[in-house]
């Protein structure tokens, strides 16, 4: 299955890079290739993480990465990435456009 990353979730896996860096460059190059290699096992097993509480329909979900969210939405021929967030960030309906 293709997996597809939103403008947005690559903004959002920027920044978070780029906060991590200003004091553990070598920790936010673990964290991106992590990040890439969860959102990876998708390809195989999309239905891997959670339905996403804040909106309860299947094909919207969530891999939850140490304290992030990788929201991702599951259509018939693709996975698409939606955003990454904080864990106790709000989640902004606005972000989930499939």
């Amino acid at each position: 299955m293709k997996i597809v990353w939103s403008p947005l979730a690559v903004e959002r896996a920027s920044k978070i890079v780029d906060y991590i860096t200003q004091d553990k460059p070598m920790a936010a190059e673990k964290w991106i290739h992590a990040v890439f290699s969860k959102v990876e096992q998708l390809r195989s097993n999309p239905e891997l993480g959670r339905i996403v509480p804040e909106i309860n329909e299947r094909r919207f979900r969530e891999l939850i990465y140490g304290n992030y969210r990788i929201i991702y939405h599951i259509s018939s021929k693709e996975i698409s990435i939606l955003t990454i967030r904080h864990g106790k960030q709000i989640l902004p309906i606005d972000e989930i456009k499939a």
